[in-house]
């Protein structure tokens, strides 16, 4: 079932709970009531809001993640449950002790899908989605040649080409994660696909901080980085469309639009869905490879427009 999400960015809040009942207040007012259990991502976008201690676990004990966004309006921190799966132990120990030669193959998987989908985004007959066709073939274990970096370049060059002249300040775009405008949308699109990859990695029995291919100490969502990856594509997808319809800079109606992407309709190889729910198929694919019961990940890709209704949409 695809879960709630529950932005608080307009005007603050008061987050309390009452029977199992999520309840956002203003003064003695209840603005809003929603069922825990019916709850998947809290934002939380404004400096007034407020929580009691109730909300956070009754949150947490439903497996929902709550957001929280900083000055600049990009998440900065996140509350993830720390779930209770029956095989948690098991799942930690496959997962410390995969060896090298499988993270790396696993990491291979993660980096051609990412370039397929970057060379979706572009128009097929264009040389840069041509090239990038050819990269993504010359990927190895491991991607020790860093064709990742290769194909990003050939990527963000082509990813405004017949941008409208609204958009000629953007031109030639960088991708900076520092700068505002589009970049502070991607920003926020793939904080936000980031942060659904980390609850369902809890909720599958996975340590998020134990990555493939990312491993920096001072990073506790290594692994989710690593699966986000071939999931930015979709983010950049969205943001361009934002774009294109005069949507530069992020506000409350852009942030919105990125958390659909959240429901957006995709397709793995074990089935069709949301975004939000096929995640739990991605994780799983991951756990089944520790394992040694699988050897490929279920990587969502996004629904062609003539299969929405069987993707769920």
């Amino acid at each position: 079932m695809i879960k709630r999400t529950i932005e608080i960015s307009r005007e603050p809040a008061h987050l309390c709970v009452r029977l199992d009942q999520l309840l956002l207040r203003r003064g003695e007012q209840t603005v809003g009531q929603f069922p825990c259990e019916d709850v998947g991502v809290v934002v939380v976008d404004h400096p007034q809001a407020t929580y009691t201690h109730h909300a956070l676990a009754s949150l947490a004990a439903a497996d929902a993640t709550l957001i929280v966004c900083g000055r600049d309006h990009l998440p900065v921190g996140m509350l993830l449950p720390l779930g209770d799966h029956s095989q948690v132990v098991w799942r930690l120990r496959e997962q410390i002790t995969a060896p090298l030669p499988l993270r790396k193959r696993l990491w291979q998987q993660i980096v051609r899908a990412k370039i397929k989908a970057q060379a979706d985004n572009l128009d097929p007959a264009s040389p840069p989605a041509r090239r990038m066709r050819e990269l993504m073939t010359q990927v190895r274990s491991g991607d020790p040649s860093n064709i990742e970096a290769q194909a990003a370049r050939a990527y963000w060059s082509a990813w405004l080409v017949n941008a409208p002249a609204s958009l000629a300040d953007q031109l030639p775009f960088h991708r900076d994660p520092d700068q505002r405008g589009l970049n502070g949308m991607l920003n926020y699109g793939y904080a936000i696909v980031r942060a659904a990859v980390a609850r369902a990695l809890v909720s599958g029995g996975l340590l998020p901080a134990w990555g493939l291919h990312h491993r920096h100490r001072a990073n506790p969502f290594c692994l989710a980085d690593d699966l986000v990856e071939p999931l930015r594509p979709l983010v950049d997808d969205r943001v361009r469309q934002l774009a294109f319809a005069g949507q530069t800079e992020l506000d409350q109606p852009t942030k919105a639009a990125l958390l659909e992407l959240l429901t957006l309709p995709v397709r793995t190889g074990t089935g069709a869905g949301p975004l939000f729910v096929q995640l739990h198929a991605y994780v799983a694919s991951l756990a089944a490879c520790f394992q040694g019961q699988g050897r490929r990940l279920e990587i969502p890709e996004p629904c062609e427009s003539a299969d929405t209704d069987a993707c769920g949409s």
